[in-house]
């Protein structure tokens, strides 16, 4: 129902979300050894019953959604990102699905990023299986390199994620997903 306002406009509060099944998108995950660790037995069925949404934008990436736990996913990263970032951010982002089935909050405010206890566990995970697919310790410090930590929060999550080595030097190749 339309919301009026003293403006002389009716706006609609609520728009649909066309949302779409995950595996439309992104088969073979329920094969990955550490995709089945997150979700044993039932990761096939979670992955079906996974939904996920996509968004024009120039700058974003992923998230999950805190409100229904769906995956938020920019199509210019989807089209542009190197397969390997794509293929770990889902990684990562699966990790905040279970977070988030399991009722743990997926954000907290009053915490850096950086420290932020389900980010850590969605990090460590995703450099568990950067190492699984034979990435160096120097392509997993690029991969934690994104542009809203500064290079001291760089280094604690690194050290949150057991990697011990310089700040990367490389450009961000992710950016936040601006709301």
């Amino acid at each position: 129902m339309p919301v009026k306002s003293a403006f002389g406009v009716q706006i609609e509060r609520r728009a649909p979300t066309k949302l779409y099944p995950f595996t439309r998108f992104f088969r073979g995950f329920e094969k990955v050894p550490i995709v089945r660790e997150l979700f044993g037995a039932r990761t096939a069925q979670v992955l079906r019953s996974q939904k996920v949404e996509f968004f024009s934008a120039r700058f974003g990436y992923m998230g999950t959604s805190d409100v229904d736990g769906h995956l938020l996913i920019s199509t210019n990263h989807l089209a542009r990102s190197p397969i390997r970032t794509v293929y770990l951010d889902i990684v990562h982002e699966l990790c905040h699905v279970k977070q988030f089935r399991q009722g743990r909050p997926l954000f907290y405010p009053k915490l850096s990023y950086v420290d932020a206890p389900s980010e850590i566990e969605a990090y460590r995970f995703t450099v568990q299986e950067g190492q699984r697919i034979g990435m160096s310790s120097r392509q997993l410090m690029d991969y934690l390199k994104v542009e809203w930590i500064s290079p001291a929060e760089h280094r604690r999550l690194a050290k949150h994620c057991g990697l011990v080595a310089k700040t990367s030097t490389a450009k961000p190749h992710r950016k936040r997903i601006r709301k």
